[in-house]
């Protein structure tokens, strides 16, 4: 598939100025497209990827949140379980026609807006709804799994800028207070030495959140992409945090030498 850079770029400029973009939630969800696409790029770089493939990669970065968009304007928020699966979303609005009647007039769009070649509708498709997942299915072919993890994992690291550059209390819901008071459960940490994703269900502290999204580095399948992660900083940043608490002090210290350990950094 050969990818038109300047075609998406205006494409996707055009989807988004139907909606309000002084909106600060707007304008946050374009400023991470366009770098998840980037990452997506250097990822696919680091993976010795065909420069047609690395556009391809470009693209699923480009389109994986189109979703976040209606989400917003449908719901006035960004939380998956209080309102739609924003993954689903957007490929319902790029690959279904059938979901015309659910659109508004700025969600009119569809795939062919961005590529009028279809060889890699099943594998755009499916990347883009399988991003936010816990787990990408099993049974997907090599290729389009490759894929779907270059997305993931460029998505991921892009959390980490975004939960260093936005107050705690705003990402989390909280007062300043309860935050720098609180303790990190036991289960929480268990679940963090086993190296996976802390699952949301035995999170029971405000401090429990973050230490969920520090855990995300355990996600990353590529090996570029932690090396990313850790030089950009922000991951550091989360993990500087300066609890009130000794007993959480004590475990972010714990936390800091396992990550540094994992992805290797002397």
């Amino acid at each position: 598939m050969k990818i038109d850079k300047n075609r998406v770029l205006a494409k996707f400029k055009c989807y988004t100025d139907g909606y309000d973009t002084t909106n600060i939630k707007v304008r946050l969800k374009i400023d991470h497209t366009y770098r998840v696409a980037g990452l997506c790029r250097q990822i696919a770089q680091s993976e010795n990827m065909s420069a047609e493939e690395q556009d391809l990669a470009w693209l699923l970065g480009m389109l994986h949140d189109i979703g976040r968009f209606e989400q917003l304007r449908r719901y006035n928020t960004f939380m998956d379980a209080e309102s739609v699966d924003h993954a689903a979303l957007g490929a319902d609005i790029l690959f279904q026609d059938c979901m015309t009647s659910e659109k508004s007039n700025n969600s009119r769009q569809e795939i062919r807006d961005y590529v009028e070649d279809d060889s890699e509708d099943y594998l755009i498709e499916t990347a883009i709804r399988q991003h936010n997942v816990y787990r990408i299915n099993d049974n997907l072919d090599q290729r389009t799994q490759m894929f779907c993890n270059i997305l993931r994992d460029a998505d991921k690291i892009d959390i980490f800028r975004v939960c260093a550059e936005t107050p705690m209390e705003d990402i989390y819901n909280t007062t300043r207070e309860e935050l720098y008071s609180s303790d990190v459960s036991d289960k929480v940490m268990e679940s963090f030495f086993e190296h996976h994703a802390t699952l949301r269900s035995i999170r029971r502290t405000v401090v429990d959140q973050l230490v969920g999204h520090i855990s995300l580095v355990y996600e990353l399948v590529f090996a570029a992409s932690r090396a990313i992660a850790y030089e950009q900083g922000y991951l550091q940043t989360l993990m500087n945090f300066e609890s009130e608490s000794e007993n959480t002090r004590a475990c972010f210290e714990l936390i800091r030498k396992e990550v540094k350990s994992y992805v290797n950094i002397s």
